[in-house]
């Protein structure tokens, strides 16, 4: 599918604009699925000033879509109207060290590093992000936890621009943290995080998270064309024990899979499309419903048209 292409009226009406805007941009090499259509507009801001000023100027009827390393994602294969915003660059890559065993992220910084960087730091505490496959971004967005940990544990405060292109400042209570959920306002778009840790040897940190890669990787299919956990687990049960005993562990649509490393994953054995994908999940979550009566949540986000 193409669309049409906007960005000549864009940059006609943003002359001050550095960030790069392309049209008809493929999705699907941002996406760890490696599926979906085109972007109608692609816009990577040169910093947090560029992203507000461009907010400020875009057509108030023009949708925004915001996406991050893609690895909790699947794009329609019709790809996404409007404009898609992906943070990248310094600017919205680094880590910060501050005193008080604190340390500010860019939201394009993938969690790993997070957590590595606080380990090299002796900072305690944000060792789970080694286990999350996004970017602080997400994590700050659907409260990201893993291993014992959650967003909520270590978060102190974060910026983010908003629609009108002003730059806020959201606090702990201001989040609304709950399971896989934030009641930020959806119109927001994070730029960095204030995460707070506690004092620790950065050897003992560093076994730690050593641990955590070795669980992972006995355990999920990180090495397929894959997401994150598909579905939010209904607590007090997991999402893979219902999964399973639904009969759906190595389920296939098209070329779409439920894993049998971990049938909470979908992958992509190679020439899924994401109607495939999301097709799947949508079986998966109506023989869940049948076999037990539990109501799967998607953990992973669609965007898009079919």
């Amino acid at each position: 599918m193409t669309f049409p292409d906007l960005t000549a009226d864009l940059a006609a009406r943003m002359p001050g604009l550095r960030g790069r805007i392309t049209a008809n941009q493929p999705l699907a090499p941002y996406t760890w699925f490696r599926v979906g259509g085109p972007a109608q507009v692609l816009f990577g801001p040169a910093d947090e000033a560029d992203l507000a000023y461009f907010r400020a100027n875009l057509p108030p009827e023009i949708p925004v879509t915001v996406i991050g390393l893609g690895s909790n994602l699947i794009v329609r294969d019709g790809g996404v109207p409007g404009v898609v915003i992906r943070l990248g660059g310094k600017a919205f890559g680094e880590v910060e060290i501050l005193p008080g065993h604190r340390l500010r992220a860019g939201t394009a910084v993938p969690d790993m590093k997070v957590a590595r960087v606080a380990a090299e730091a002796g900072i305690d505490g944000l060792a789970f992000l080694r286990g999350i496959p996004g970017s602080i971004g997400g994590a700050l967005r659907m409260n990201a936890g893993a291993h014992g940990g959650e967003t909520t544990d270590v978060f102190i405060e974060a910026r983010g621009v908003d629609r009108s292109g002003s730059i806020r400042v959201f606090s702990h209570e201001d989040m609304g943290f709950s399971y896989r959920h934030t009641d930020a306002p959806d119109d927001v778009i994070f730029t960095s995080a204030l995460l707070q840790g506690k004092p620790d040897d950065p050897a003992a940190i560093l076994a730690e998270m050593e641990r955590i890669t070795a669980a992972r990787e006995a355990s999920q299919p990180i090495r397929e064309k894959t997401s994150g956990s598909t579905f939010a687990n209904p607590k007090p049960q997991s999402a893979w024990k219902v999964i399973d005993a639904a009969g759906c562990r190595g389920l296939a649509m098209g070329d779409a899979q439920v894993s049998e490393m971990h049938c909470n994953f979908l992958i992509n054995r190679g020439a899924a499309t994401a109607a495939d994908i999301e097709g799947l999940g949508e079986e998966v979550r109506r023989r869940v419903r049948e076999h037990s009566g539990v109501e799967l949540r998607w953990e992973i986000r669609r965007i898009g048209v079919a």
